[in-house]
C-alpha cells in the first residue's frame, strides 16, 4: 500500500514538473514570437528543447526553400541574447552563428537554392548560468 502511494506521488510530481516546464516554454515562445514581425509568416513550428546547462546542445533539422527570405528567431529566458544558435549545412559547414553578432535574437537571410540545414542551440554561459528552454521560431516572406 505504501509503495503504491509513493509511486503515485512520484507520478503526480513528475506531471507537475512537466506542466511547469511546458508553461515556461510557452512563455518563452510567446516572447520570441515578437521577432517574427508582420512581414514574415511563421512556418507554424516551434522548435523547443530543455537545456539543463551550457554544455548541452539542442539540434533541429529543417529545410529552407530556394529563392525565399527567412527569419530565424532564437530565445531562452525572458530577455534577448541568452541563446547561441548556429546554422550548418548537411556536411556541418557553418553557415551562420549569432555568437558573431553578440547573440542577436534573430537573423534574416535569403537562400538561392533549397538547402537542408541543422540548427544548433546552446545556452550562453556568460548570460544564463542555469537551465532553460530553448525556442527557435522560423518565419518566411511570402513571394
Amino acid at each position: 500500500m505504501m509503495k503504491k502511494l509513493s509511486l503515485s506521488l512520484v507520478f503526480i510530481l513528475g506531471i507537475g514538473s512537466f506542466t511547469g516546464l511546458r508553461s515556461q516554454c510557452d512563455t518563452i515562445a510567446n516572447l520570441c514570437a515578437k521577432h517574427i514581425i508582420s512581414t514574415f509568416i511563421s512556418d507554424g513550428q516551434q522548435y523547443r528543447s530543455l537545456l539543463l546547462n551550457s554544455e548541452e546542445y539542442a539540434e533541429f533539422h529543417t529545410t529552407f526553400f530556394g529563392e525565399t527570405t527567412y527569419r530565424i528567431a532564437a530565445c531562452s529566458g525572458t530577455s534577448d541574447g541568452n541563446l547561441i544558435f548556429n546554422i550548418y549545412d548537411q556536411e556541418r559547414h557553418l553557415l551562420f552563428s549569432n555568437r558573431d553578432q553578440r547573440n542577436a535574437p534573430y537573423w534574416d537571410f535569403k537562400v538561392k537554392t533549397t538547402l537542408e540545414t541543422i540548427i544548433e542551440a546552446q545556452l550562453d554561459v556568460t548570460r544564463n548560468a542555469g537551465s532553460g528552454c530553448a525556442v527557435i521560431l522560423i518565419g518566411f516572406k511570402q513571394k
